[in-house]
């Protein structure tokens, strides 16, 4: 007589042995990335020491290693007509268990091969195994749609951010109504730009989010890896944003002046110059209307009638057109062409054939710096002149001269303030820096003219930006208000423009 086989006999004993290999598939159900399938699959295969593998009903290997099987006993299973078979021959034993897999809304299988009968224990493991494989995919299908999730409703908030950019506000509004219901039921908003680790990203927008309570558009810069963009049409927001700026070291928060929703671009370029100054303060925030900025230092109605002047050939095209190139040039003037680009969606040659067609129109050149500034200066005021009631008539506009601008006063004592601090250094900062500036902010040819090395340049303009606390070499708002002072007190002539003439209020610099 033979009693029971060897195999048979483990499986009616409860020693530690046999719950060793429940707690080790217990184990492998700790998250552990992307790979956890194909653990759980490498770990049935070694402990009942044979070949394993999952397979979706087209035959694709999901994870394992490929086992011979019967087409018609896989299909009966995918097809849900039966959960489990066993097959055996002398020296090779199979048994097939059907795995349910949430996206295709089928059944796999997991196959496992081996040369001995399967005991109760093995197809134990077998079974189990199975119902990990379901749990596992079911988290990993849940883990994939909350990624999805959150990068479309990112893509969304990315899309509102950019409609604003080109001032439809319509669409913008249309857009967020659906998923952020009264977001943008507001007649201003502020937008404000952190800036923390690159690496940190992703958990700043988060606390962000928590912080406004979700009532705020939180946007992950598309053209700095390290800034996060938030419109806020709430004050309460501002609140929270510098909470949270005070508790995260190292994180910078620039904020801009409330401003329409049409004026989204502007607020967001004060922004962006509000963080230029957040760098020299203690608690590393500022806000763009902390500080006396030339344009409300001009008269207002001359400022109005001058910016109608010169950008009178940009009121015969089309709406939108207008819009369009009105918006990528503030855009294009504060910052580079590739980040105007991703900041509105656009390619960079889109970017800059817009700004061609508007030098074009201006008659401008914006190489040099001076040209840029005063235009800067025109686009950021002609949008506070779609809101205003009072248009000036086109005898205001024809008197108009930027000479007119630059006289008064009130500018010029202000850019007599902001240049004297230069002269403290004995480097001469103040003149390198004229210099650089009529030289469109090249140091290689400033440093010809002044008879010294690029690099000597380039540290007298950084040490420059820390006296004036204003960001020079990347350009933008801060730059193109050095430059009006520049121009207030005739250390550098006016550009030529459209319906001006070249000034004389001061000699071209040359050392």
């Amino acid at each position: 007589m033979t009693g029971p086989t060897d195999d048979a006999r483990p499986a009616r004993t409860t020693g530690a042995a046999d719950a060793s290999w429940a707690r080790e598939l217990l184990e492998l159900m700790r998250p552990g990335g992307r790979d956890d399938v194909h653990r759980v699959v490498a770990w049935l295969a070694r402990t009942v020491r044979g070949a394993a593998c999952l397979r979706d009903a087209d035959g694709t290997l999901l994870a394992g290693t490929p086992v011979p099987l019967d087409p018609d006993l896989v299909s009966d299973i995918t097809a849900g007509r039966i959960a489990s078979a066993a097959w055996g021959d002398p020296g090779r034993h199979l048994r097939l268990v059907g795995v349910e897999l949430p996206r295709s809304g089928t059944a796999g299988v997991l196959a496992v091969s081996r040369a001995a009968p399967f005991d109760r224990r093995a197809s134990d493991i077998v079974t189990h195994t199975a119902q990990v494989l379901a749990l596992l995919l079911r988290a990993r299908e849940t883990t994939q749609a909350a990624r999805r999730l959150r990068r479309a409703t990112s893509d969304l908030r990315l899309a509102i951010l950019q409609l604003l950019m080109v001032e439809d506000t319509v669409s913008a509004r249309r857009v967020a109504a659906g998923l952020w219901p009264g977001l943008l039921d507001t007649d201003t908003a502020c937008v404000y730009v952190l800036e923390g680790a690159v690496g940190e990203r992703d958990h700043i927008a988060e606390e962000c989010l928590d912080a406004t309570r979700e009532r705020a558009l939180v946007v992950r810069c598309p053209a700095m890896d390290a800034h996060v963009i938030v419109l806020a049409p709430r004050d309460a927001a501002a609140d929270a944003l510098r909470s949270l700026t005070a508790r995260r070291p190292g994180l910078l928060l620039g904020g801009s002046a409330p401003h329409s929703l049409a004026r989204t671009a502007t607020a967001y370029g004060q922004a962006v110059s509000a963080l230029a100054v957040a760098r020299f303060r203690p608690d590393k925030q500022a806000v763009y209307a902390e500080r006396t900025h030339p344009e409300r230092l001009m008269d207002p109605s001359v400022l109005r009638a001058w910016t109608a002047s010169l950008l009178e050939p940009l009121d015969t095209l089309a709406h939108h057109t207008r819009a369009e190139l009105l918006a990528t040039s503030r855009l294009g003037l504060e910052f580079t062409a590739v980040s105007a680009a991703k900041v509105l969606g656009v390619s960079r040659n889109t970017v800059r054939a817009r700004m061609e067609r508007v030098e074009a129109l201006l008659d401008a050149d914006f190489s040099d710096l001076t040209a840029r500034a005063v235009v800067h200066l025109a686009l950021n005021t002609q949008v506070g002149l779609a809101d205003d009631d009072r248009r000036p008539d086109r005898a205001e506009a024809d008197r108009a001269r930027l000479g007119d601008l630059l006289a008064g006063p009130a500018l010029r004592t202000w850019a007599h303030d902001l240049l004297t601090r230069l002269e403290a250094d004995a480097r001469d900062l103040r003149r390198t820096l004229r210099t650089w500036i009529a030289a469109g902010a090249n140091a290689e040819r400033a440093a010809q003219c002044l008879g010294m090395h690029a690099q000597t340049v380039r540290d007298h303009v950084r040490s420059a930006e820390c006296v004036l606390q204003r960001q020079l070499l990347t350009g933008g708002s801060d730059l193109y208000e050095v430059v009006l002072a520049h121009l207030a007190l005739g250390d550098l002539d006016e550009p030529p423009l459209h319906g001006t003439k070249r000034g004389h209020s001061g000699s071209p610099v040359h050392g």
